[in-house]
């Protein structure tokens, strides 16, 4: 199945790349829609649980893959702690688990001796990567690319958003892979995700005005719950990135367990609440709540603020992550900052 996309035209290579994310996303469906399944049957076969080494933007991937692959394959997921491997020297006892390893580059030397590590002590291992020719690729049994093409832009976009249809793809896979039901297919919805996330690309003017309650001052919470907790890490990684405000992410329930002191001191607060989450309610509350605190509260879904597609939930981050680009990169404006050049990092991190 082909996923339709519009493109438009490029600007700065960030904004280039968060406008080619559909572009992006379809080209991994259409080359791995019929080979992941296959690939996925035979890794995950006799997994029990999933663990995952990422770093990063990368990271996020993987907690968005907590909940992708307990939604849709009913398999637990653990994140990984690359330094037990590499600073502890110790050997985790990975047999019987699905080893993944997220990266862009392939490159961080923590995320290939861990995926190594584990695939020595008898675990299957799959690498989702962009550069095909990386030691994580090459390290793993098998790889599941990215197709994102090269990525200009320091701050990771497309490759982000390609990193979480892989996760989908491969959740999907496996829980085909596990019906009893021959020859059932991949969810078509996930073939659309391309055109929601190009509907989602239309909301940066709602993006731009939001940016305004981070034009002063340095600090920020982003909120979410559930599938979206993934999300806010993101933006606020790319708040701190990109605009220099020190973005705190929180599940909502977290929040109210104690951070929520801070509210009422004028603190900008981010809230995400995409059509159709089950926890709508409790999100809204939270958000009446704070504002009626004094805090500038902007929400990411629905009613005011930016207002987004309806997605499946489990689908939902990919096109979600763009409101929070377009908030980032038009902050980053406010604030007087380039963010095509980000202060103080490189494209490739390499950590031990």
């Amino acid at each position: 199945m082909k996923a339709k996309i519009l493109q438009k035209p490029p600007a700065s290579p960030l904004r280039a790349e968060i406008l080619e994310q559909p572009a992006a996303v379809a080209r991994l469906l259409d080359a791995e829609g019929a080979r992941a399944p296959r690939i996925l049957r035979a890794l995950g076969r006799k997994a029990r649980f999933v663990m995952i080494a990422a770093r990063g933007t990368s990271d996020n991937a993987a907690r968005y893959a907590q909940y992708a692959f307990a939604l849709r394959a009913g398999l637990p997921v653990a994140l990984a702690s690359p330094s037990i491997v590499t600073l502890y020297k110790t050997t985790v006892r990975a047999r019987g688990s699905l080893f993944i390893g997220i990266s862009q580059s392939g490159m961080s030397p923590d995320i290939v001796e861990s995926l190594a590590s584990a695939k020595r002590a008898g675990a299957r291992t799959l690498a989702i990567v962009n550069n095909t020719n990386s030691p994580l690729a090459r390290a793993a049994d098998e790889v599941l690319p990215l197709h994102a093409g090269v990525e200009r832009s320091i701050a990771a976009t497309k490759t982000y958003t390609a990193e979480l249809a892989a996760v989908a793809l491969a959740a999907e896979s496996l829980r085909i892979a596990d019906s009893p039901r021959a020859g059932r297919g991949l969810a078509p919805e996930l073939y659309r995700t391309p055109e929601t996330i190009q509907k989602a690309l239309r909301c940066e003017a709602a993006a731009e005005t939001g940016a305004g309650i981070l034009r002063k001052g340095g600090r920020a919470v982003v909120l979410a719950r559930g599938v979206h907790l993934c999300t806010s890490h993101e933006i606020s990684l790319k708040l701190k990135e990109l605009a220099r405000v020190l973005a705190e992410p929180y599940s909502s329930a977290d929040f109210e367990h104690g951070p929520i002191a801070l509210a009422g001191l004028g603190l900008p607060v981010i809230v995400l609440c995409p059509p159709g989450t089950p926890a709508a309610a409790e999100l809204r509350a939270l958000s009446d709540r704070l504002a009626a605190k004094g805090c500038p509260v902007f929400e990411i879904g629905t009613r005011g603020g930016v207002k987004l597609p309806r997605a499946p939930e489990w689908l939902a981050p990919l096109s979600t992550i763009v409101a929070g680009q377009w908030l980032a990169l038009h902050a980053a404006l406010l604030r007087g900052l380039d963010p095509d050049r980000p202060a103080g990092i490189t494209k490739i991190t390499e950590t031990l």
